[in-house]
């Protein structure tokens, strides 16, 4: 091969473009891993969530969201930050999206536990009951509302057809915490438009209604 035939033409080596796809050979692996977690990272905002990459959530259809479990000591932050999820996730577009609260008779009747892998008959049931094709359920690992906001989260997306998992979840926010400090301002530049100021910032520091929404956003992202 004449040294004219070895370069595209930009006048760079071929060799070139061939290392440049090697990163997204590594990131193709990455994905098809049977792992749990993928960390999806960029400069503003490093998310940890797994996205199932054989299935697309657009084409799922019907999701019913179940309301969050608790494991705190502040039972009302249940509601809120299911409620804050339904809202952000519905904004999204992704797909059709329900909510049932775990009082809810329908919930009751099936009589499952949140954290354990359904049966086949278990899927066809929550199927057959909730008029879905998929659920999301999740627990509220902690919240702390003073004397400074936190909460952590876990959170999984079933299909209901075959019981794998479409998507998962888990992180935790600490105002305290300067990336989620960085991440807070974000939220308002995305959110507001017309720029940030200290006080919308500590608006959401000190509420914690606006805490989870600021959260809530954060997850539905990740869709």
């Amino acid at each position: 091969m004449d040294k004219q035939n070895s370069q595209n033409k930009t006048g760079k080596p071929r060799y070139a473009k061939r290392r440049a796809i090697i990163p997204a050979i590594l990131l193709g692996a990455i994905l098809c891993q049977g792992c749990n977690v993928i960390f999806q990272a960029s400069l503003k905002e490093p998310e940890n969530y797994y996205l199932n990459p054989e299935k697309s959530l657009p084409q799922v259809g019907r999701i019913v969201l179940v309301e969050l479990s608790n494991e705190s000591t502040y039972p009302k932050i249940s509601a809120d930050m299911t409620d804050a999820l339904f809202q952000a996730i519905q904004k999204k577009q992704v797909f059709s999206l329900g909510v049932v609260s775990q009082t809810d008779q329908q919930w009751k009747s099936l009589q499952l536990e949140t954290e354990k892998p359904y049966t086949f008959q278990q899927l066809s049931a929550i199927k057959e009951q909730l008029n879905c094709n998929a659920i999301l359920t999740g627990t509220i690992t902690a919240y702390q509302p003073y004397p400074h906001l936190s909460i952590g989260l876990r959170l999984k997306l079933t299909d209901l057809a075959d019981g794998q998992l479409l998507w998962a979840f888990e992180q935790v926010w600490d105002t305290t915490d300067k990336t989620t400090e960085k991440r807070i301002k974000d939220y308002f530049e995305a959110q507001i438009r017309s720029g940030v100021t200290p006080l919308h910032e500590q608006l959401v520091i000190v509420s914690s209604l606006k805490f989870v929404k600021f959260v809530a956003y954060e997850v539905a992202k990740t869709m």
